[in-house]
């Protein structure tokens, strides 16, 4: 009998898809059934190659040796995984299997993750597809029966690596290049430099912004406010005028000079896609793009909640529609008041209508609750939150549209002109589903009629300076790179990791600035680079490759001739560049100055900025695998007058090791054992010893 063997992305989807398809057979690094192998990734293991695999004299930066373009892009197994990859290596060539089904997430770096694979293991035998935008069990077995031919989907694969190429040449071409020529590690991109570049540009504008003070005049007429206004405008520009106003209109009454009501709705909002949701998940919970994505990985993979969520649309395919009751009883535990409803008299049919559009539906359809019956104590706080977003959003689809009135009135108060905008309320609509605070609050009703005589009950004067641009959250930075065509909802929030990693970017308070480093670092780059308009159009192109519109060649070749472009300009270059936080430290080895710099988890390091030298030095205490029973960050190591314990650098929780000791049984360290040579993700070597050498020790 032969089999197909299932390429899935990460292990804990390979289990889930093997679970369904009936395989029990459980080996290290795959799960084998009657008809089905399933094996998996561990993300990427394939890579491009790294310039001195082509020439060792790369492995010495030197700027003479740029730019680096090799004739032909080569790839080769990541080597941290290589294990992974040779198991799979080592099924390929099973006899009793016939065809092979690419199960890696359904969208562009999903392809890749395969098709690299693929080609690596020199598979010649027929290829499927599965496509599909839920984990749930019904999802994955309808998707398995109905499996597309790989080639379909050999445009988005092109796609793919044409990004990736693009990225390797024109990223580490430039960061090479600036770091060499400047002694400073620093590092420019396809898209990261252009959204550094509106960072500065709006620290620009905070930084050259000259507030002037205006005045805004308003009087309370029958429990509203009226505000003066002349040629459509409310600001007085001086506090002489101001005085000569209020002294006009005291001790007079206000005359309805014209009084137009419109009856009003608001439609209901589309459903998220995953740049939407970060923003909303940033502007309310303070999320970052970064924890949302993972947040949202989670519900859609370990709890099957959601649909897709890397999905750039808002919009659904009408086959969707057949689903709807099934979503609305899968959420109908937690909101039971909220669909009731709509289960017994619509029908679970939607009310929203214009959400069914396929035209504007790419690869997958907007993110919304699966038929997998949620259960709420299996959610964290954050997943809770973050499903609630998506559900909520997803409930008003069936709710009607939002309706009020619209009340606008001019009036007169002793020959100057003041206006009265008032809403009210008639149907709360989809907009009963909003929490406490956003709903809108219905207002007494205001009637007016022309002619009418007001009497005005109090002068009101603000004192008010024009504001500067704040600067942006990450909400609205996504906004900004959405708009302009940066990077792509999967790649979004990696991108403002790594400026934050880079250290050309910093939090304050919430708000993204550019640092000395970043700033410094847009005036070294070429303009084109720091544009958002050629980055977009790159970005337009990848598209269009992906859609079977583009050509891959002609895309490639101009990559070529502009990373050739940036790297002359560099080399060129007259600009002078200081190196950022520079300290009075020496370097023991080689003698020269010590800059800190800080790891991923905020250590602070020393770093000799003789790049040959290359020693480095801890500032700040060891991070162990230890995790903090609060915030579950890193925890410090120290060494104390009794001994060793660790420290929590957020909350300040301090673990003695004793203490850790006592807890530890020797089933438990077989447990862990076990479980880690069950789990083929990558961990720490340091603690699989150190848990082997203690339970020997115990044994003994």
């Amino acid at each position: 009998m032969t089999k197909a063997l299932v390429l899935a992305e990460k292990p804990s989807v390979g289990r889930e898809i093997a679970r369904v398809l009936g395989c029990k057979k459980t080996e290290r690094h795959y799960i084998e059934g009657d008809h089905y192998i399933v094996t998996w990734a561990l993300g990427h293991l394939i890579e491009l190659k790294m310039p001195e695999e082509y020439d060792q004299k790369y492995k010495t930066w030197r700027i003479e040796d740029l730019p680096i373009i090799p004739n032909k892009m080569e790839t080769r197994p990541i080597k941290q995984t290589r294990a992974q990859f040779q198991a799979i290596s080592k099924l390929a060539k099973r006899k009793d299997l016939d065809s092979l089904i690419i199960a890696t997430d359904a969208g562009r770096e999903g392809e890749l993750v395969a098709r690299w694979i693929i080609k690596t293991i020199h598979w010649h035998k027929p290829i499927k597809r599965l496509w599909i935008s839920s984990q749930t069990d019904k999802a994955i077995q309808d998707g398995f029966q109905h499996l597309s031919p790989a080639k379909d989907y050999d445009q988005l694969y092109q796609s793919a690596v044409c990004r990736s190429e693009a990225d390797w040449l024109i990223g580490l071409n430039v960061s090479r290049a600036l770091t060499v020529k400047y002694n400073d590690s620093l590092s420019a991109g396809r898209v990261q430099t252009p959204t550094l570049s509106m960072l500065l540009e709006r620290e620009n504008a905070i930084r050259t912004f000259k507030p002037k003070p205006y005045w805004i005049l308003g009087v309370d007429v029958g429990g509203y406010t009226a505000t003066w206004q002349c040629a459509d405008k409310n600001r007085i520009l001086s506090k002489k005028h101001v005085a000569t106003l209020k002294a006009k209109i005291s001790g007079h009454p206000a005359i309805v000079r014209q009084v137009t009501v419109k009856n009003k709705h608001e439609r209901q909002p589309l459903p998220y896609d995953l740049t939407e949701l970060q923003r909303d998940a940033n502007r309310k919970f303070g999320f970052s793009a970064k924890k949302t994505l993972n947040v949202l990985q989670n519900l859609y993979e370990h709890h099957k909640i959601v649909t897709y969520p890397r999905t750039d649309s808002r919009y659904l395919t009408p086959d969707v529609a057949s689903t709807m009751p099934e979503r609305l009883k899968a959420v109908s535990s937690m909101y039971g008041r909220e669909t009731r409803s709509i289960l017994h008299k619509q029908k679970g049919k939607v009310l929203a209508k214009f959400v069914y559009n396929e035209s504007k539906v790419s690869d997958h359809h907007a993110l919304i609750p699966t038929e997998q019956p949620v259960f709420m104590s299996d959610l964290s706080d954050d997943e809770r939150r973050l499903f609630d977003l998506v559900v909520r959003r997803f409930l008003a689809l069936f709710y009607p549209q939002y309706q009020y009135r619209s009340i606008h009135a001019e009036l007169d108060i002793n020959g100057e002109s003041f206006v009265l905008n008032v809403s009210e309320q008639t149907d709360p609509g989809f907009k009963q589903l909003s929490a406490p605070s956003d709903a809108p609050h219905p207002q007494a009703k205001l009637r007016l009629t022309q002619a009418q005589q007001l009497q005005v009950r109090r002068i009101r004067v603000e004192d008010k300076m024009t504001e500067p641009p704040a600067r942006f959250s990450e909400a609205d930075l996504l906004t900004k790179m959405e708009k302009y065509g940066l990077g792509t909802p999967a790649t979004r929030a990696d991108i403002i990791e790594k400026l934050l990693q880079a250290e050309s970017v910093q939090r304050i308070n919430g708000r993204l600035c550019p640092t000395a480093k970043g700033k410094q670092l847009i005036d070294l780059v070429n303009n084109d680079l720091k544009s958002a308009a050629l980055t977009a159009e790159w970005e337009h192109q990848l598209e269009h490759i992906a859609k079977g519109k583009g050509n891959p060649q002609h895309f490639m070749t101009k990559i070529r001739k502009k990373t050739q472009q940036l790297i002359n300009e560099v080399k060129s270059s007259e600009k002078t560049y200081k190196i950022q936080n520079l300290t009075g430290s020496k370097c023991p080895e080689c003698g020269s100055l010590m800059k800190e710099v800080h790891d991923r988890d905020g250590a602070r390091i020393l770093v000799c900025i003789n790049r040959e030298c290359g020693y480095r030095k801890r500032r700040d205490p060891k991070l162990s695998n230890k995790r903090c029973p609060t915030c579950h960050k890193r925890m410090e190591m120290h060494h104390g007058k009794a001994g060793l314990y660790f420290q929590c650098r957020s909350c300040g929780i301090i673990v003695k090791a004793d203490e850790l000791k006592q807890k530890a049984n020797k089933k438990e360290t077989r447990r862990l054992l076990h479980q880690m040579n069950k789990e083929s993700e990558p961990i720490g070597n340091s603690l699989a010893d150190a848990l082997k050498a203690a339970m020997k020790q115990k044994n003994e």
